[in-house]
């Protein structure tokens, strides 16, 4: 025996479908498509969403509301969370990043008064809330707005 010899057993390999071959194939006129209908058709087949002809259920929903296109988004930055920060620091959004309080990069920061703050710092965010404002400056620290 040699490796030429070695064929498969048997009916354990099918031979495949010639579609569209003509009658000779043994699958001529239609092709294995059927008569007619939709699946016949060239570029036929329905695609994933569709549900047999009933109205789609993306149809039945109820539409959703609005995306305003021109809102500004802000990371939420707590007066509590920046007694990591020493006394007279520079709090940038480069540093607060560094510390883990704002996640996202290149979005806004905004300061919100939610706790206490016992240090003078000087702070530059995009925006700042009033009570957060007036709680720094009692502390003796400065809010300094970044455009953009």
């Amino acid at each position: 025996m040699k490796l030429t010899d070695l064929r498969p057993a048997k009916g354990a390999v099918k031979k495949r479908k010639r579609i569209g071959c003509g009658t000779g194939s043994g699958h001529g006129g239609t092709s294995t498509k059927g008569h007619k209908g939709h699946s016949a058709r060239s570029g036929g087949g329905s695609h994933i969403w569709f549900e047999g002809g009933q109205m789609p259920l993306i149809r039945k929903l109820p539409k959703g509301g609005f995306k305003n296109p021109n809102r500004i988004e802000y990371q939420v930055v707590n007066l509590g969370d920046l007694d990591r920060f020493e006394a007279g620091a520079v709090v940038t959004p480069e540093s607060l990043k560094e510390t883990k309080l704002a996640r996202k990069g290149g979005v806004r920061i905004k300061l919100l008064g939610d706790g206490a703050i016992d240090r003078p710092l000087n702070l530059k965010v995009h925006a700042a809330s009033s009570s957060a404002r007036e709680k720094v400056e009692a502390a003796g620290g400065s809010i300094e707005l970044i455009g953009a």
